[in-house]
């Protein structure tokens, strides 16, 4: 048996230990069918395997040890799918333990915890054009709605709604609400519900509250085929303490630290990722659901509890989590074209999505969680007390061109009596939806990808709960509808303008025409894209403006594409329906000056209606191979919608 594999694992480069350890239909060399376990405990001392293919008896089930370094292997024959095992471990300490498999495709639903057999083996998708045009978004629009599989729609009839089940109905919501990427809560095998997955006891196993790994891997397919993207969260830190899972596996700290920093702040065990083997077994699940099921990214959690021991800088960094994130996200990015690596990370390390410089941890995208913590304080704010935090709103453009960012609103700001993002927001019933709408306006004008926990949309009061599934009644209610009409247009107009997502972490692309005018705490800012020009004017009180007064950079007429107080939206219904036309008198920095409605809460966006200059990048783009590139004060181009 050639074991090249087995020296890849325990040096830590491993990238696909799952086509080799857990539990394989094969056939034998007589020729025999059956399934092969292989399992790595290398300080056991002797390892059974008992299931329903041997009654659970401990004689004659005895695995053969293959290799001194702790790799063990049993070839059942007949063994059919779905029977149920466990490991009967003698750890180094003496003790018996009966262990789920960490290898393991598929496992019994909770409380029960044997592994299960499942062939994995021969599914076919239907996705390849989109997997072939698959990219990293980069330039392209994105709005991610994150989800909780189980409670998006609930339980029927005391039983949770499968991943077929769920399928179509998700893919009509999400393509009608105009979002582009769906990221679900993890779905790795977790046996204590309040955990929402963060606490998972199988890395390989798919969460069988939904089904079997088939089914999940035709829900993935069915979305792609639609057009839709699916990132899965996953947690890389710590795993939960369960006696049957990873923790004290053989008897020795196998995946876990040994010492002060065995315990996460959760109470669950950290994982070693100093460890070579615990890098190959971690790696290696996060390469199988994006080679078996065809995600497209992978949202790392805690990223700052790797990056710095229990996530605080004060304990220095934790170099051997740095070297391991490395490895896994290029990784990922040598081996899946197109696949994403996002980090949540709360930390103020350097270059997390900048590459693999000396210090570059080498992920596509990072979580800004300062701008979500700062906007909610800000918008939670009597608007008296605004002119003394402008700096809540302003500051996130200081830094947000040293990481690629992506803006946050998640599950995390909805739970544990936090308040919903709508009940976060000052003032009476009224002033909530008109802050809400307000604050949704200025997320998807602010660049960054998006990102919206799932009720979002329905501006909801009730906290998030596992337990429930979201509160769809409140679609009868005119304010709740009108203003998850609102976040469809928002995602809508997102996508069809260039300037909101073209160039994003191109700091020459955005500039702030009115950004200390704390007195009335009023913001304004453009972003400009391939010839596309648009204003974003913020009025966060309840001040109204019949006319006022801000800079343009070009002459001509200006266009109201959005306006969060439409009647439409159960706004004030003061909006600019006219086109708006520029003054010669200059203003905040900028060659001319409109007039505009401004009502109380208002969010704006204007469209310049006219021509506007390329950049010198866009020029180049648009040059044709052999011609001389013009002056980009000659090179105009009409807008493209």
């Amino acid at each position: 048996m050639d074991l090249t594999w087995f020296d890849s694992y325990l040096q830590g480069q491993s990238h696909d230990a799952y086509k080799y350890f857990g539990a394989h239909f094969i056939k034998d060399v007589n020729g025999d069918e059956g399934v092969e376990f292989v399992l790595y405990a290398p300080s056991a001392q002797k390892v059974n395997i008992l299931g329903d293919f041997n009654s659970w008896s401990v004689y004659g089930s005895e695995m053969d040890k293959i290799d001194d370094r702790g790799l063990y292997r049993k070839f059942v024959k007949g063994c059919p799918m779905y029977a149920s095992y466990k490991y009967h471990v003698l750890g180094c300490d003496g003790m018996w333990r009966n262990k789920a498999d960490p290898f393991a495709f598929f496992s019994e639903l909770r409380p029960s915890s044997a592994s299960r057999t499942f062939d994995i083996r021969d599914f076919i998708f239907h996705d390849g054009e989109f997997m072939a045009s698959r990219y990293r978004n980069f330039d392209k629009p994105m709005s991610i709605y994150e989800m909780h599989i189980g409670s998006w729609l609930g339980m029927v009839d005391d039983r949770f709604l499968s991943y077929e089940e769920i399928a179509p109905k998700l893919i009509e919501y999400i393509k009608s609400n105009g979002f582009t990427t769906i990221e679900i809560m993890p779905i790795t095998q977790y046996p204590f519900d309040g955990s929402w997955g963060y606490q998972a006891t199988g890395y390989f196993a798919v969460d069988s509250r939904y089904g079997n790994p088939k089914q999940l891997m035709s829900f993935v397919d069915r979305i792609h085929q639609a057009g839709i993207g699916v990132i899965l969260d996953f947690v890389p830190v710590h795993f939960a303490t369960d006696s049957y899972g990873l923790e004290r596996f053989d008897g020795s700290c196998l995946y876990e630290y040994s010492g002060d920093n065995e315990f996460s702040e959760w109470g669950t065990k950290n994982f070693d990722l100093g460890k070579d083997p615990v890098r190959s077994f971690l790696i290696s699940s996060m390469c199988y659901f994006l080679d078996y099921f065809h995600f497209d990214g992978l949202r790392l959690d805690a990223v700052s509890n790797i990056i710095y021991w229990a996530g605080n800088c004060d304990r220095g960094v934790n170099q051997g989590g740095v070297d391991f994130v490395k490895r896994a996200t290029w990784t990922v990015h040598s081996f899946f074209k197109g696949a994403m690596m996002v980090a949540e990370d709360s930390s103020a390390y350097g270059s997390v999505t900048k590459g693999f410089s000396k210090e570059g941890l080498g992920f596509d995208y990072k979580w800004d969680l300062g701008w979500m913590n700062d906007t909610l304080k800000y918008y939670k704010k009597d608007p008296v007390y605004k002119p003394f935090h402008h700096g809540n709103i302003t500051f996130s453009m200081a830094y947000f061109y040293s990481e690629n960012f992506i803006l946050p609103l998640s599950h995390d700001e909805v739970v544990h009596m936090k308040g919903t993002i709508l009940n976060k927001m000052y003032g009476d019933y009224d002033t909530k939806f008109a802050l809400a709408r307000n604050l949704y306006a200025y997320q998807f004008a602010h660049p960054g990808k998006k990102l919206n926990f799932m009720g979002n949309e329905l501006a909801t009061f009730d906290e998030w709960n596992e337990k429930k599934s979201l509160t769809w009644v409140l679609k009868t209610f005119p304010k709740h509808d009108s203003f998850s009409r609102m976040f469809r247009d928002l995602n809508f107009i997102y996508s069809s303008y260039r300037a909101m997502y073209v160039g994003e972490y191109n700091p020459d692309r955005f500039k702030w025409i009115m950004v200390d005018n704390s007195a009335q705490s009023v913001f304004v800012f453009s972003r400009e894209a391939e010839g596309q020009l648009m204003i974003f004017i913020f009025n966060m009180t309840p001040n109204f403006y019949d006319s006022y007064q801000i800079g343009v950079p070009l002459s001509g007429k200006y266009k109201e594409v959005f306006n969060s107080e439409k009647g439409v939206y159960s706004g004030s219904d003061q909006y600019n329906g006219a086109p708006l036309i520029s003054e010669d008198v200059p203003l905040h920095n900028q060659d001319y000056s409109i007039r505009i409605k401004l009502a109380s809460y208002a969010g704006i966006y204007l469209e310049y209606d006219g021509m506007c200059p390329l950049y010198p990048d866009e020029i180049e783009k648009n040059t044709p191979p052999g011609k001389k590139a013009i002056s980009a004060k000659k090179i105009v181009r009409k807008k493209k919608i």
